[in-house]
């Protein structure tokens, strides 16, 4: 008699779970009705510009309740140092069919950070309706690999020990070649971004960001949404970007990079 007696208290308590449970459809609207999970995951795109430097990358959520999503994210850009400054004299030389590329003086090294990371959005209220406007907040952190490539100089030299005729050898920075690498008179221009890419260096570091978030259409299928706010980049050396002389000013390099950065998102919930 006991047996049947708990297998029949088992058989109702599973029943009056069964229909408390309600089932939501994703991509149903349930604004009117309750506080819900409308979609359950998310993927967009990310157009990140900061104070110095961009950065592109893909951020792959889950919706966890109306008011907050979790998320994954990578990217990969550029930092820049401060003190950088594009110039060109654009002229030919007879060394060369043609003309002088921009540079940058003083410029030792490219850094593309590659960040993977974890992070949160938070709605500070339910989600807007359709079309509507949902402001809230976004953090995330995580490792970072920087990945440092040499950056290259044409720069004009002689033969015969400088009696001889003159021709243009791609350079990177280096004690020896210092007072040429560094004599606006000697550098023809830059060398292009894919030279060097075969040198690459790797530095460890980590990174955090926080920002105000605005989505347009939170309840919409589509993704609409940009964030202001800052972040931190943080290695555990100083990263040599800028050749540390007298001749080249205010080039100190650092361990970190504070940006306030703007980041459009574009992508889709199902």
């Amino acid at each position: 008699m006991s047996k049947i007696l708990l297998i029949l208290a088992a058989c109702a308590s599973l029943s009056l779970q069964m229909m408390a449970q309600e089932v939501i459809v994703p991509g149903q609207n349930y604004y009117e009705e309750r506080k819900g999970i409308v979609y359950n995951k998310e993927f967009s795109v990310n157009f990140k510009l900061h104070t110095n430097g961009y950065s592109l990358g893909v951020d792959i959520g889950k919706v966890k309740t109306y008011y907050r999503t979790q998320f994954y994210s990578i990217e990969i850009g550029e930092i820049k140092h401060p003190k950088e400054f594009r110039q060109s004299f654009e002229f030919p030389t007879q060394a060369s069919n043609r003309l002088s590329r921009p540079f940058i003086f003083g410029k030792e090294n490219n850094l593309i950070p590659l960040r993977v990371g974890f992070g949160e959005t938070r709605y500070f209220s339910e989600k807007a309706k359709r079309k509507g406007l949902a402001i809230g907040i976004t953090y995330a952190a995580g490792a970072s690999i920087g990945l440092l490539k040499p950056y290259y100089l044409d720069l004009l030299r002689f033969s015969d020990g400088g009696s001889g005729e003159r021709y243009i050898r791609s350079e990177r920075f280096s004690e020896d070649n210092a007072d040429h690498f560094l004599n606006v008179d000697r550098i023809f221009g830059s060398s292009g971004f894919t030279k060097g890419l075969n040198e690459i260096q790797l530095m460890p570091g980590g990174h955090a960001k926080f920002a105000v978030h605005f989505d347009w259409g939170a309840f919409d299928e589509f993704v609409k949404a940009l964030d202001a706010g800052i972040m931190l980049d943080l290695y555990f050396k100083r990263v040599p970007i800028m050749v540390e002389s007298p001749l080249v000013l205010n080039a100190e390099n650092r361990p970190f990079f504070v940006n306030l950065y703007l980041n459009l998102q574009l992508g889709k919930r199902w």
